[in-house]
């Protein structure tokens, strides 16, 4: 890989990870339990694409 791929997917890991943290954040201050799963999977999402990008490396 070039230094160029090597640091976008280091940024989109980085991205990932913020979703994911957000997200996890987010969900804890919900109440509306419909809402809630909403979040929590838009965190596995996020989860899955950064495990996606970590396994380029």
């Amino acid at each position: 890989m070039t230094t160029k791929e090597l640091l976008y997917i280091e940024d989109a890991l980085g991205h990932a990870q913020y979703f994911q943290t957000k997200c996890r954040e987010t969900a804890n201050q919900i109440q509306d339990s419909e809402l809630k799963t909403c979040v929590e999977q838009m965190e596995q999402t996020h989860q899955q694409i950064f495990q996606s990008f970590y396994g380029l490396l």
